[in-house]
């Protein structure tokens, strides 16, 4: 909005007229815009936060704590859940009037994130509000996610230039056509992996949205460079045209993540719910298909990736051996049950996510 309005009318048009217009004319660059929707989203998240909270709490819209975990949770029962409608509201309002709104690069990737939000808005509805503990079943769930994904995929082969070669990270010359069929179920793939993996790391406060802001923010530099045509050149990266507007999101995803952990922070005064971890996921995976980065995603999520395989393991060693390898999945309860303190973890798994963002990001060069 602010681009078409600023840029290409004010500037473009009038600036040869009007010599003070000329100062327009740096909306033109993306990094401007990336940095001035982050700080945007920061900004909306902090001013209406308290006004969110507060609504939650008037609606009654209460975390309920399961009696399994640890016992330390159980004082946090009735903290304020589905936040995760600020940093949402946050990212599309910011995303809105800062990029480019006639790029569909930028479309794609809302719609990726608001349609993962949206399943999540659904589930926490359902537990909080009609007192249904588990919420949307697992094939409710696994349906929804399989509609986003195919919708992401039918808007990027219909609406942009995108093609059906993998980009694989760490090999200069293998890119491996895997035909429009393929490349579809593999972005059904890769949203349902993501947002699955967001939302089980989001159990401790301050731990998932710290971790998003580091992914989020790495991820956005990738989207940057894969945008560039020079950069990308450079690289040996597949560039596609006006992609790098995606950027923009990803700045504004950074923004609104640091403006909700204000409120996060232990002691947490308000929880994302699944509209917020599922949201997130759909954003980063998008995101990352979008600029055909998706095998380097498990490396820049690496937290998330382990605290989903930390589940998997113990799942599927309960089921075969009926013994658990940890003492409690998510993998950041198992690390609670032995003494460690929420704060330590928090921090600990966060440096663990800054090591993968750099790790991921060192991929552009080892080929």
């Amino acid at each position: 909005m602010l681009y078409y309005l600023c840029y290409e009318l004010l500037y473009r048009k009038y600036a040869s007229q009007v010599p003070l217009l000329k100062v327009f004319n740096v909306f033109q660059y993306v990094t401007f815009r990336t940095a001035y929707a982050a700080i945007t989203a920061l900004a909306l998240s902090l001013i209406f936060g308290p006004w969110v909270i507060r609504k939650l709490r008037e609606f009654k819209f209460g975390q309920e704590i399961r009696q399994e975990g640890p016992a330390s949770h159980q004082a946090k029962r009735g903290t304020p859940t589905m936040g995760g409608v600020m940093i949402i509201g946050s990212v599309l309002i910011s995303t809105l009037l800062w990029a480019n709104l006639r790029n569909w690069s930028v479309w794609v990737s809302v719609a990726g994130m608001i349609g993962c939000a949206a399943i999540g808005f659904a589930d926490d509805y359902i537990k909080i509000v009609q007192k249904r503990s588990l919420g949307l079943t697992g094939k409710q769930k696994l349906a929804g996610q399989v509609f986003v994904g195919a919708l992401v995929a039918a808007l990027l082969f219909v609406f942009t230039d995108f093609s059906s070669i993998v980009n694989v990270p760490f090999f200069k010359n293998f890119r491996p056509d895997i035909t429009f069929f393929g490349y579809s179920a593999f972005i059904i793939f890769v949203l349902m992996g993501t947002s699955n993996a967001v939302n089980l790391t989001d159990g401790l406060d301050g731990l998932a949205i710290s971790v998003t802001v580091v992914a989020a923010s790495a991820l956005t530099g990738l989207a940057y460079i894969t945008g560039h045509v020079r950069f990308a050149a450079y690289l040996d990266l597949p560039h596609t045209p006006g992609v790098w507007e995606v950027t923009i999101l990803g700045g504004a995803l950074v923004g609104a993540s640091l403006g909700f952990l204000w409120f996060n922070a232990p002691a947490a005064e308000v929880f994302m719910g699944d509209v917020g971890s599922l949201g997130i996921g759909g954003a980063l995976g998008t995101i990352s298909v979008v600029i055909k980065q998706e095998l380097v995603l498990p490396i820049l999520g690496g937290v998330f990736v382990i605290e989903a395989l930390s589940v998997m393991l113990q799942v599927t060693s309960f089921k075969l051996t009926k013994r658990r390898i940890f003492k409690m999945a998510p993998l950041h309860h198992h690390f609670e049950l032995l003494g460690w303190k929420e704060p330590k973890i928090v921090f600990r798994f966060l440096i663990v996510a800054i090591l993968f963002a750099l790790l991921s990001l060192s991929t552009l060069k080892l080929r």
